[in-house]
């Protein structure tokens, strides 16, 4: 009598188990409405989250003179994944003085240039370069001799991001 209540006790045990843990598998995306889901939030990693300031920026001399005149500077912009991509964007430029030997070498703002804004389809692609995909920007300046400096660039993303990178560069 014993046996046989236990045995009805672990098929009582067993039975609510088994049927707890099953629920089918949904197999489509669910809508909008559906607990807020948004059919958009599945791109946001398609997004930037990086910026990157290539090593082909460098000063540059304008003209038949061979006094530096201005800048080239190459910035791409990095999703999720690590890869470069074309995004609209306003893009600010600002260019400090290197401090040699300091525990913060960003010095005195030397220039800080008009913002540029991309997010406008013609004039994105005015300023992308495809084949190296990355933006590429012509900036006027006349640096000191024998200076470092450090050039700061600074993304705003439509998102509402901020995205920020730095680069020293010295004048020859």
């Amino acid at each position: 009598m014993r046996t046989a209540g236990a045995i009805l006790q672990v098929l009582f045990f067993v039975c609510v188990l088994a049927g707890a843990g099953c629920e089918p598998v949904a197999t489509e995306l669910p809508s909008e409405g559906d607990n807020g889901f948004n059919h958009l939030s599945v791109y946001a990693s398609y997004s930037p989250v990086r910026i990157s300031i290539m090593p082909l920026t460098e000063f540059v001399c304008v003209g038949n003179n061979e006094e530096v005149s201005g800048m080239k500077v190459y910035v791409s912009l990095l999703d999720a994944f690590g890869s470069q991509m074309k995004s609209p964007a306003v893009f600010r430029f600002e260019l400090y003085e290197r401090v040699l030997r300091a525990a913060e070498p960003k010095g005195r703002r030397v220039v800080i240039w008009p913002d540029i804004d991309l997010t406008e389809p013609n004039k994105n692609n005015e300023y992308w370069r495809d084949f190296l995909r990355a933006y590429e920007f012509d900036l006027d300046f006349e640096p000191g001799s024998r200076q470092s400096y450090i050039l700061q660039v600074t993304s705003l993303c439509p998102n509402g991001r901020r995205l920020s990178s730095e680069f020293g560069l010295k004048d020859r």
